[in-house]
Parts: structure tokens; sequence; C-alpha cells
């Protein structure tokens, strides 16, 4: 029997169509089922825990779209991205494609020259353009950034594009590569540095080759080993470890990983863990066997870490609105605010000293801290602001720990990106983001999506869209036929790239 939670809106997985879906439990599990009147019924797993589903949904906050939107509401969610005056989140991240070739041939890859047919490669001109464009958002203009592919650092004016986004005023910029460039010179990897970037975004799926040769058709173990290791030469240090997470692949390694990034702790910054997006046709029963959720990731953190990681320890994304949304009102400025839908991801924050890993959630009291917070910006947005202040100060006393206290305290009191910084230093952020594919989309979740794509055409557009919807018309748009690229730029229409 089905008890209906609500109902939303999604796509058929065939013809892309909108949809009316209704979000179920049955079994403790959470499904959306909708039905094409041409293509049938479908019925997708989309959190595999109802308790889970229902503690990260109290723990929701609203937020507010772009005020300057690029396109106007004509026919509807998901059709008018852009971004559209529906929409309710503005940029938490922004992300920049600067080309779709690559120098592997990944099966899981949504965005590669070689399946697209084509090549997609915006000008210098074009890049620096979508920059200016995310700086132009208000009321927040985008601070963070994410230069993607493909395989980004094919394109030799990647420094370019870093410095040129520095300039801009991205306070954060970071890279997402699969490692090889940076595997074969530490140089290189201080030219990244030195041009300005902050973070390198890491594929990394395991420490087995046989996790490599599934996921990516080749071992490439020893290049993710050895691209730590000249970042850490280049004194670059700030790497997020990006795991697609396959169900019975790479799922029992997570203990594993959790502990390298702490071995590594001197560089590694963050593990970011992304149930794998099902892509293509696929008959229910090989959804089934193949569907990961993010409950599911955090039951296996719980697992194999012996309980010192609970997946209670785990917090949906807009736990920390409040707080930004409280210092912007004592400070009469607006921060980014994290203002995601609670079930996008969820993530915590943990601390590392002499080897040994405490969640910060197990030293502070989460939701009370959060909710001085939501009183605090609710007497500060009208005008109380010494009372506002004094609910401040007298948060920190459900932060139990002194070493832990002193860091929350700077970025509650500061708000810069400074104090964000020495607070990431001293600790380690495990997260897991599922992004949706065409089987367990939800419209409530990408009206509220954080994380943008900006295309040359002026357009920012939600990244489950982009991926599930509209990259195929974008880049098409732009891209030159794989072969009339090649004798274009005289390579071999069999050499990899």
């Amino acid at each position: 029997m089905n008890n209906i939670i609500k109902t939303t809106r999604s796509i058929c997985p065939e013809c892309l169509k909108a949809l009316d879906a209704i979000i179920c439990e049955e079994d403790g599990k959470v499904f959306i089922k909708k039905t094409c009147p041409e293509h049938g019924s479908f019925n997708e797993l989309y959190w595999s825990d109802y308790g889970h589903y229902v503690r990260a949904e109290k723990l929701r906050f609203g937020g507010e779209g772009i005020s300057n939107p690029r396109t106007e509401k004509k026919e509807g969610c998901p059709l008018d991205c852009g971004i559209c005056p529906q929409h309710k989140s503005h940029t938490a991240l922004a992300i920049i494609d600067v080309t779709n070739r690559c120098n592997l041939t990944c099966p899981v890859c949504f965005a590669n020259a070689t399946a697209a047919g084509y090549v997609y490669e915006p000008t210098k001109e074009q890049v620096y353009g979508m920059l200016e464009n995310l700086r132009a958002n208000k009321p927040v203009p985008a601070a963070a950034l994410q230069f993607s592919g493909g395989e980004p650092t094919i394109r030799k004016e990647l420094p370019d594009f870093i410095r040129k986004a520095k300039e801009l005023g991205f306070s954060h910029v970071e890279v997402n590569t699969n490692g090889l460039r940076i595997s074969q010179s530490v140089e290189y990897a201080k030219e990244l540095k030195d041009a300005g970037a902050s973070t390198i975004y890491l594929q990394f799926d395991g420490l087995t080759s046989e996790v490599y040769k599934f996921i990516r058709g080749i071992d490439l173990l020893y290049i993710k080993m050895k691209a730590i290791e000249n970042l850490r030469k280049a004194g670059l240090t700030s790497v997020v470890l990006v795991v697609t997470l396959v169900k019975d692949v790479n799922d029992n390694q997570l203990g594993d990983i959790i502990n390298f990034a702490a071995k590594n702790f001197d560089v590694i910054r963050c593990i970011n863990v992304q149930p794998v997006s099902l892509c293509g046709r696929l008959p229910q029963q090989d959804r089934e066997k193949m569907r990961i959720t993010i409950t599911d990731f955090m039951k296996n953190v719980e697992e194999q870490t012996n309980g010192t990681i609970k997946a209670s320890d785990f917090y949906p994304v807009p736990t920390v609105a409040p707080i930004a949304k409280a210092v912007g009102a004592l400070k009469d400025r607006r921060f980014i605010e994290f203002t995601a839908h609670p079930h996008c991801g969820m993530a915590t924050y943990l601390l590392i000293e002499d080897g040994k890993i405490t969640p910060i959630t197990q030293l502070a009291n989460v939701d009370k801290f959060v909710g001085v917070m939501s009183k605090v910006y609710e007497l500060a947005s009208k005008g109380n602001k010494t009372e506002a202040k004094l609910r401040l100060a007298g948060a920190i006393r459900y932060v139990k720990f002194g070493f832990l206290r002193k860091y929350v305290l700077g970025v509650i009191t500061k708000g810069d990106y400074k104090s964000l910084g020495e607070l990431q230093r001293k600790s380690l952020l495990l997260a897991s983001m599922h992004f949706m594919d065409p089987y367990n989309f939800d419209l409530e979740r990408v009206e509220q999506c954080l994380i943008h794509y900006a295309v040359p055409d002026g357009r920012i557009i939600p990244f489950c869209t982009m991926n599930s919807i509209h990259r195929q018309e974008v880049e098409k748009k732009l891209g030159v036929p794989l072969k009339e690229w090649k004798e274009q730029h005289k390579v071999e229409i069999t050499q990899p790239f």
C-alpha cells in the first residue's frame, strides 16, 4: 500500500515531457511514480530510507532565486531554464564547461566528444563573457566557480581562465579533473596554483585497480596517487576526492576512502560522493540492480567506520542556510545561501586529530544551534540587532568543543571567505550529492538547485536539467562535428584526445 507523501512534477525518461508525479512511501523506502500517456508508467527509488527522508525534510529552508533572471516563464519548468523567474535559489557553485574533449572515455560519462560525435569548445572570449554574466547575478554574484568538461586541463588557456575568474571577483575557483595531466607534471600543478586555483576537484572512485577498470575502463589508481603527490609538491593543498558511487562496485570502499583522506589530510579537504546517474534507456529490473541513493551511502559509511561516523551525523545542505541569512542580516549584506532542496545532498564535517576521526555533529547540538541562528536572522531582519547579537553570542553554547568553537565563532562573526577557509582547513567535509537522471527527476528539486552551468548564449542552467535535457541542444549549437574538428586541427581520426 502506497503512502502518498506529496505530489510533484517530473519528466518522462523517454520523451522528456513534463508529467505529474507522486512521491510515496512503500515498505520504508521512498519512490517517485509517474505515467507518460505514450511511454507508460515508471516507478523509481527516490530515497532508500523513509526515516532519513523525513528528518531531512524537517530542515528545509526556502530561498529566493536571481532577481535578474535571464529567461521568461513561457513553457514552464524544466524548459524555461536560463534561469527563469520561477527558480528559488541563487548560484552557490557556477560551472563552465571549457571543452567536451577528454583524454579518457569513461562508460559513465555524460559529457565527452567521442560519445557526442562533435567538439564543443567555447572561445576565450565566450568563456570570459560567461564569467562576467555569472558575476552579474543579483542580489548575490556567483562567488564559487568550477571549470569542467570534458577534461578542462586539455585547454591550454585554462590558467588564463582561472586568472580572469579571480580578477572578476570569484573567491573560489576549482578545476574538475581526472588528474592525468597533473600526474605528469608538478610544474603544471604549480601553474594552476599560481594562476589562482583554490581547489582541485579530483575524480577518485576508489583504492583498487578493479574499480577503475569497471567505472573508467582503465586502471587509473597509480595516476590518482601520483596526481595527489604532485599537488602536494606544488603546494596546492585543497583537494576534493570525487567518488562516483556504483552499487556493488565501490560502495564497499567508502570506509577505506575516508581513512585514506584522513591520512592525507594535509592536502585533502573534502570527499564528495555522487551516486551514479542512470542515463539511457534501462529496464526497471536493471535500474533496481544499479540504483544507489544518499541514504545507502550514509548507512555504508556508518557500517564501514564501525559507527565512528553515524548516518545521523549527516545533515541536508540547507541546514547551513540560516547561518548565512543571520550573518548577512547583521552585516547588512548578502552571502551565498545554500537553499538547496533538502533531498539533494547530505553532509557532515569531520575533525581529524592524531589520526582520530570525530564528526563535528557529535561535538555540537546542530539542531539547536541552527534554530537559534534562524531566530537571529528573524530579529536582525526586523531591525532588532541588539537582541539579535545577544542571541548570536548565546548560540555558541551549543558548540561543546573549545577548538571547534573558535572556528565556528569566526565564521558567524566575520562571515568572510577567509574564516570559512580556516574552518575548512581544520576539518574534512564528507558529503554526498545525488544528481538526478530522467527516472528519478523531481522538478521541485530543480527549482531549488544552486549548482548552475553558464552557457555561451547568456543562459544559466541548473545542473540536472543541463545534463538530462539541455546539454545536447546547447552544445550542438556551437559544436563542430568530430571528423571536421580533427581535420581542422590536423589530428588523426583514430587518435584519442
